[in-house]
């Protein structure tokens, strides 16, 4: 029998010993997300509508999470390379993109191009409605003036737009589809190029959403003849819109943010939290009025919604201009 002094110390040791034993195999405790940088990929160069629309959310987002959010460009193939970037990382929360209607036509248009179900949608930042705009020494002063131009001129009005399946491209198409005209579209990567062109005199006209032409609009460098909206602009309330002019014309973008599919329930939470945490901070409101932008902040419920209107909106558009070309619905 073992003494009462030896067989507590016996008792201390072994107890240690279990514990010891215990700690080494029980799991690691999560460490908290996000721990490191995000990242977030914008598939247009530095400087244009979804770049900036970014750069704003991404400060206030970075306030909300703790932890740097860094924005990477990824131009090329009219924003198909940027998406397929996310696509292809890790679904851990830490690579995130934007993206817009640019993504929706690329997958009926580009064999190579993401296809939308492998993307997770987190929130919606903001809609933009395009705008038909000519630079003023064209001489062209009102919407009719431009169709009678262009039905007196095939292809003589020069247009400014992005690549082949971007939004202010489609636009473009769209209006030469729905007022059976012919325009010579110039692409350019991107909207910044696009301005630039224009200002330039490159190219007599543009497509792009209107908070990249307003001050332009507003310096008298360009006239916006029109907004493919179904209210007015409260950036240039004098523009009339399409259906203001007897045209059911309507062509919206939006930009929303997204992962690839499968982030854990979690954290994609946590993302989404903090997306509209960052989004309804009076900061970022006043700066995205002060640069135009029509604010329409929304979760991924409301990200998945508008993904799907906006296929059922275009994809009918996109047949009759001829634009299907790769995978039909």
């Amino acid at each position: 029998m073992l003494g009462t002094k030896k067989y507590g110390r016996l008792c201390n040791f072994t107890l240690a010993a279990a514990l010891l034993i215990g700690v080494a195999a029980a799991p690691a405790v999560a460490q908290s997300f996000p721990d490191e940088p995000i990242t977030v990929v914008v598939a247009w160069p530095a400087g244009g509508g979804h770049d900036t629309v970014t750069r704003l959310v991404t400060e206030h987002l970075s306030q909300e999470l703790s932890t740097s959010v860094v924005v990477t460009n990824v131009p090329g193939a009219a924003g198909a390379n940027g998406v397929r970037q996310v696509e292809e990382a890790d679904a851990d929360g830490y690579t995130l993109g934007v993206l817009g209607v640019h993504a929706t036509a690329q997958s009926y248009m580009n064999a190579n191009a993401t296809d939308l179900i492998n993307l997770d949608p987190l929130a919606v930042i903001n809609i933009e409605p395009a705008a038909l705009a000519v630079r003023r020494d064209t001489g062209i002063d009102s919407f009719e003036a431009f169709l009678e131009y262009a039905h007196n001129q095939p292809g003589g009005i020069i247009n400014g737009n992005d690549s082949p399946g971007g939004f202010s491209f489609l636009n473009a198409a769209f209006i030469e589809s729905y007022f059976e005209i012919e325009l010579t579209k110039v692409p350019y990567q991107g909207y910044a190029p696009t301005v630039a062109a224009l200002v330039s005199g490159e190219v007599m006209s543009t497509t792009l959403p209107v908070p990249m032409l307003a001050d332009l609009h507003d310096s008298e460098t360009i006239q916006i003849l029109g907004v493919a909206a179904t209210e007015r602009h409260f950036r240039v309330p004098e523009v009339p819109t399409f259906a203001e002019m007897g045209y059911d014309y309507v062509m919206t973008d939006y930009v929303m943010v997204f992962g690839p599919r499968g982030i854990e329930d979690e954290r994609r939470a946590t993302l989404e939290t903090a997306l509209l945490a960052a989004m309804e901070q009076e900061a970022f409101q006043e700066r995205g009025r002060a640069m135009g932008l029509m604010l329409s902040p929304g979760g991924a419920e409301a990200a998945v919604e508008l993904m799907r209107s906006m296929d059922d909106l275009i994809y009918p558009v996109m047949q009759d201009a001829d634009l299907v070309s790769t995978r039909e619905r």
